[in-house]
């Protein structure tokens, strides 16, 4: 079998196309929210090499193959999804989510004040998918406006737990490695 080609030339013009055919162009505001979400999953990628071989990844690559579920069905107009079987966001990975929040969070010591960003490298990792996180929510919030939808069902809720996930993740991280969390002192 012949190896397919990476590149296709398609769009060299500026244009690219949905999974249904329909060519738009690489400044739509779909592509722009498909293509934060593929850079959301780059990052945790790169957290996910961070992380020691004893921690167990099993539900970070779940999340993973989830934002391929959602980047495909942004990438295809609401009304062609059901056509392709595309994979839908169980609210089922929600409530796993949450409830590996309430699992690491009583872990942790309550938060009295804002934390900065960072401590271990796989923390620091998992504070900037929850920053890109948040840029998603809010590039998905202004495209379900323009297009209304268009957001597939359950997308914003798991988005927005998902930066929630990430923030605990990375305190979950620091405090398993004994790292001290650097509280944001306001300069007076």
């Amino acid at each position: 079998m012949k190896k397919a080609a990476v590149y296709t030339r398609t769009g060299d013009n500026g244009t690219t196309g949905l999974v249904g055919g329909t060519r738009i162009t690489k400044s739509d505001s779909r592509i722009h929210l498909y293509g934060e979400v593929d850079e959301l999953n780059s990052y945790i990628g790169l957290g996910l090499s961070q992380l020691d071989k004893s921690f167990d990844k099993t539900f970070l690559l779940q999340i993973q193959s989830i934002l391929f579920d959602l980047g495909s069905n942004l990438a295809c107009e609401q009304d062609k999804r059901a056509q392709f079987k595309l994979p839908q966001i169980k609210s089922s990975s929600i409530e796993k989510m949450e409830n590996d929040i309430d699992q690491m969070d009583s872990s942790l010591a309550p938060l009295k004040n804002f934390i900065l960003p960072g401590g271990d490298p796989a923390a620091a990792a998992f504070h900037v998918c929850r920053t890109v996180c948040r840029r998603i929510e809010r590039q998905m919030v202004d495209f379900d406006e323009s297009m209304p939808g268009e957001v597939p069902e359950n997308a914003l809720k798991f988005i927005n737990r998902l930066s929630d996930y990430f923030f605990i993740l990375s305190r979950y991280i620091n405090f398993t490695k004994n790292v001290e969390e650097t509280l944001w002192v306001p300069e007076v």
